[in-house]
């Protein structure tokens, strides 16, 4: 479970043969300047099924396998992880990249193994008669989008009309994504949305900063990753940005991002999609995995915002397999079958608190027409002084008149230029 391999390796280690196990991919990233990042998170969805198999034996009888796979966030190396791996009998792949994602849409597609994008990639993905093999619930990033804005309005009494808004984000595929959404929610809701490039990694930012000192817009919203987050927080303070008007997306949200400015970053807000807390699955994982020496790191990230996010995703998956053993009737199941776990997925708030991890997300089910879940995220907040996130809101739900239509549209527009009848598998 601790392994780590390059793409090369993984092809030299591979037999031909099929596998008896659960085969899990883990496209990783633990090196380069988005490893902060891909670390905690890693971790988490590793230890989880670590746990199944200290735990319960698998699920269903059937043992877990993670093949670790180094990517670097680089977009050309996660693609040579996929075609490396997916012989091995893999049943769902999670890129945790945008870029990665894009280029694996119609690779999964074509090879009939299935996608999880949980709160990133191509969000028209949530339109399951055209992305039959791809899903992203429990939420998306104009969900995120639509969150960040529902909040604003909340805080400013429902008038956003004399307000303005600055997106910072990451110049990639990834930072883009809110941007089609923001400007319909500026026209619906009146704010005026300004919007500021940066260029990946993020490590250079004064200019950017220095332009919102002059423009001194009323909220900043951030689509950031890596080292750019850090940046970006600490550029804030250096100009005197009220932290409590600065809130970054799912992504933006994590301890690392926030203890290199200290005390500073006090009162920074992000949105999440799942609670942090000290939930029981998280002494279980302690105890019986790392403990036993069997953790995919040292056990210095469990209970971090991305650790939890991690192990939410593995949950995800887990309970896929599960729900597709008991459709087929069969313990060693197929990418396929998968499939059809993912798209029967129901997520119950009593199922949550069964597994350890009570209201660790939003409940929500899946199904052809829907593969983004319910669209809910929350608001958090940095105590610098206690160094934890704090929950600000309880889930908020999306503005789904604006964003049902994009997803449409967009979904419908990759159709035709793809040849892609839509409809249910």
């Amino acid at each position: 479970m601790k392994r780590t391999f390059t793409a090369a390796a993984v092809a030299a280690l591979m037999t031909g043969s099929a596998s008896a196990d659960l085969v899990i991919p883990d496209l990783s990233y633990r090196t380069g300047p988005y490893a902060a990042g891909g670390i905690p998170f890693s971790d988490g969805y590793q230890d989880y099924f670590a746990l199944l198999n200290a735990r319960d034996g698998g699920i269903g009888g059937e043992e877990i396998r993670v093949v670790e796979c180094e990517t670097g966030y680089n977009t050309e190396k996660g693609v040579e992880c996929y075609e490396s791996t997916k012989g091995e009998g893999a049943l769902v792949y999670q890129p945790l990249s945008t870029g990665i994602t894009y280029q694996l849409i119609p690779k999964a597609t074509a090879d009939g193994i299935p996608l999880h994008t949980m709160g990133y990639g191509r969000t028209s993905a949530a339109d399951g008669e055209v992305f039959n093999w791809t899903f992203n619930y429990p939420a998306n990033y104009w969900d995120a989008a639509s969150v960040a804005v529902n909040y604003l309005l909340d805080e400013n009494g429902d008038d956003l009309s004399e307000t303005s808004v600055a997106l910072v984000y990451h110049d990639s595929a990834y930072g883009a994504e809110p941007i089609r959404t923001l400007e319909e929610l500026s026209a619906k809701h009146g704010f005026d949305l300004s919007l500021f490039p940066v260029t990946p990694p993020g490590q250079e930012q004064k200019s950017t900063w220095l332009q919102i000192r002059r423009e001194r817009p009323d909220y900043v919203v951030m689509w950031g990753w890596g080292v750019m987050n850090q940046v970006a927080i600490q550029e804030a303070a250096n100009i005197n940005f009220p932290m409590e008007n600065f809130i970054g997306n799912w992504w933006a949200g994590a301890e690392h991002d926030v203890t290199p400015a200290g005390a500073a970053a006090d009162g920074y807000k992000a949105l999440n999609m799942n609670r942090i807390q000290d939930y029981p699955v998280l002494g279980e994982i302690q105890t019986q995995v790392i403990d036993a020496g069997m953790g995919a790191g040292d056990g210095t990230n469990v209970g971090k915002v991305l650790y939890v996010r991690g192990m939410y995703a593995a949950m995800l998956a887990a309970e896929a397999i599960a729900n597709a053993q008991e459709i087929h009737g069969v313990s060693d199941i197929t990418a396929a079958q998968m499939r059809d776990g993912m798209e029967q997925l129901e997520i119950t708030e009593a199922r949550m608190e069964e597994l350890g991890m009570a209201g660790v997300g939003p409940s929500f089910s899946v199904s052809c027409e829907n593969h983004g879940g319910s669209g809910e995220g929350l608001v958090q907040q940095w105590n610098a002084s206690d160094g934890v996130f704090e929950p600000l809101t309880d889930f908020i739900t999306p503005d789904d008149a604006v964003i049902d239509p994009l997803v449409e549209a967009d979904a419908a527009a990759f159709a035709e230029e793809n040849g892609i009848s839509p409809g249910c598998l």
